[in-house]
């Protein structure tokens, strides 16, 4: 591709099919979706200056919205005025520190030849020659998106990123999932899902964690759930627990009645387990005695193979998720072939019930994937 996009290395198999895929010309249209940290502005930005620099392309477009955080509001340039070209400058400047000196980026900058575009101001304008990136697709409407997917003209490719998991809106559905939607089984068009094992950047997995923990102690319990607390800090007060989700009404909806999957689950914070759970399980076993119900407890932390077998009605069946990580809006769960139909349930009970519980958890949905069978040899090693 070029000087600077090559000596970019991906350093997750993620990483490396988006690397192919940008360099791929077949592929007009790009979207990559994941968490913070995977990478998504970096190889896209790298990938957009360098067909400028090459003379692959005449422009390099950046749109990517500027959000009042206070708010939640979106600010034109308008609003703004030279403040969003700051804002926007500052944002490529960090992205591009260590792979390219700033002053030739600001010639590519006063040649017109990088350009930052307002979502807002789109209509009227075709982008012919260029690499159009669309970052942060989630604080937008999906209007907006589509907007400058109209605008593509000839010899151009559109590079759309954003997070519809840990970064949209609450309670709405975002820009990025419903994009990323419309881009899947588009003709030349790919869709790259970025997940948890895809973070690199430094303090990234870290943040994430935070907010997925905030999330969860910001969720309104019900009567049930406030009990299942109140119990739990008079049997384990010094335990601190994260939330609790009750499943009963889960278990009813899609007639759970195996007796591995818990009436309630209690998320503590990572190395308070054992407080909550006591040295020989006699605290919990305390708090379902106070509460009635049976209870299971599992410590916050992004291995989400836990969290799923802390609930799943078949016991055994961890010990074939082959893995459990987020793609697009979902948690895809990769269940080897054998045990696919024993995950999922009759009818797709168990992981209707496994989605449901998730949803009131983490505010996410559930996919099972089917994986072929793991060679024996592999299993040996």
């Amino acid at each position: 591709m070029g000087e600077i996009f090559d000596r970019l290395t991906p350093m997750s198999p993620g990483q490396e099919e988006l690397k192919k895929v940008l360099e791929n010309v077949n592929y007009e249209v790009v979207g990559v979706f994941g968490p913070t940290g995977t990478g998504k502005s970096l190889f896209s930005v790298l990938y957009g200056i360098d067909s400028v620099l090459l003379g692959r392309s005449k422009r390099f477009i950046i749109s990517r919205p500027v959000i009042d955080v206070v708010s939640g509001r979106e600010m034109t340039a308008v609003d703004l005025g030279e403040m969003y070209y700051n804002i926007a400058i500052s944002y490529l400047r960090d992205i591009l520190a260590g792979f390219i000196d700033w002053s030739s980026v600001e010639k590519l900058i006063n040649d017109g030849k990088v350009v930052f575009a307002d979502t807002h101001y789109l209509r009227g304008r075709t982008f012919d020659d260029s690499v159009i990136f669309l970052d942060d697709a989630q604080s937008i409407p999906p209007e907006s998106s589509i907007e400058m997917l109209m605008r593509i003209g000839s010899n151009s490719k559109f590079i759309v990123a954003g997070d519809p998991v840990f970064q949209k809106p609450q309670a709405v559905r975002d820009g990025a999932s419903i994009v990323r939607e419309v881009l899947l089984g588009e003709e030349r068009a790919r869709v790259i899902d970025l997940g948890l094992k895809d973070i690199v950047r430094p303090g990234a997995k870290r943040g994430i964690k935070l907010l997925l923990e905030a999330r969860m102690r910001s969720r309104s319990l019900s009567d049930s759930e406030r009990n299942i607390v109140d119990a739990a800090r008079a049997r384990a007060p010094d335990a601190d627990i994260v939330t609790v989700v009750e499943l009963v009404n889960e278990k009813k909806r899609f007639d759970i009645t195996s007796e591995a999957a818990p009436d309630a689950l209690i998320v503590t914070k990572e190395g308070y387990i054992g407080r909550l759970i006591g040295r020989k399980g006699e605290r919990i076993g305390a708090i379902e005695t106070d509460t009635g119900l049976k209870l299971r407890a599992i410590e916050l932390t992004l291995d989400l193979k836990q969290l799923i077998k802390a609930i799943h009605p078949v016991s055994w069946i961890y010990k074939n998720i082959v893995d459990a990580d987020f793609m697009g809006p979902d948690l895809a769960v990769k269940i080897q072939s054998s045990a696919y139909g024993a995950f999922v349930g009759q009818k797709g009970c168990y992981v209707k019930y496994i989605d449901s519980a998730l949803r009131k958890l983490m505010g996410v949905g559930v996919r099972a994937i089917e994986v072929p069978e793991e060679r024996e040899e592999k299993r040996r090693k």
